[in-house]
């Protein structure tokens, strides 16, 4: 499904985030930056072992904020690292509208005009689907009216059939 805000195109997939052709993909991290299952598992997988090697260096981060590091074998450029939730696995929506805003915050900072964005929170932390689209939409909407200029397009990747259809659910409700 494809929506627009102002100048940004948003999208919402199904699919393997790590395919899809953007210049940034995002990895719901946890603040140590290890990346053991869910969307992190997949990045790792996919893009190779050199993504959370280069991540733990960086850190341990703060939850609530994010960090950059290179895209190893994806086709993206960068992999951004969004602290969702500490070693504990646990989160919450101010944990999560932290972490969103500091990703995209640092996307405008490295000039990446197309993002893919997993439902932080949702998986390893449980969090609800429809309530994480809620908070999600609300800051890249909060972020692109505030001179967010950079990003062109950001496609929300959402795991599985019942978590898309509560993405385009709540699109519906919030960006029509």
């Amino acid at each position: 499904m494809d929506y627009r805000f102002g100048d940004v195109e948003i999208i919402i997939e199904q699919g393997d985030i790590t395919e899809i052709d953007v210049e940034a993909v995002v990895n719901a991290a946890n603040s140590e930056l290890y990346m053991e299952s869910g969307v992190a598992g997949a990045i790792k997988r996919k893009g190779g072992v050199s993504i959370e090697k280069e991540a733990v260096e960086k850190g341990p981060i703060d939850v609530g904020s994010a960090i950059e590091t290179s895209a190893g074998a994806l086709k993206a450029k960068y992999v951004i690292h969004a602290a969702v939730m500490g070693i504990d696995r646990v989160t919450d929506g101010e944990k999560i509208e932290s972490a969103i805003r500091a990703t995209l915050n640092l996307a405008q900072d490295l000039g990446v005009k197309s993002i893919a964005i997993p439902a932080l929170g949702t998986g390893v932390g449980g969090f609800p689907v429809m309530e994480c689209a809620k908070i999600m939409f609300r800051v890249l909407k909060e972020h692109a009216a505030s001179g967010g200029k950079t990003l062109e397009k950001v496609v929300f990747v959402p795991f599985g059939y019942e978590a898309y259809s509560e993405f385009v659910q709540r699109a519906d409700k919030d960006l029509k």
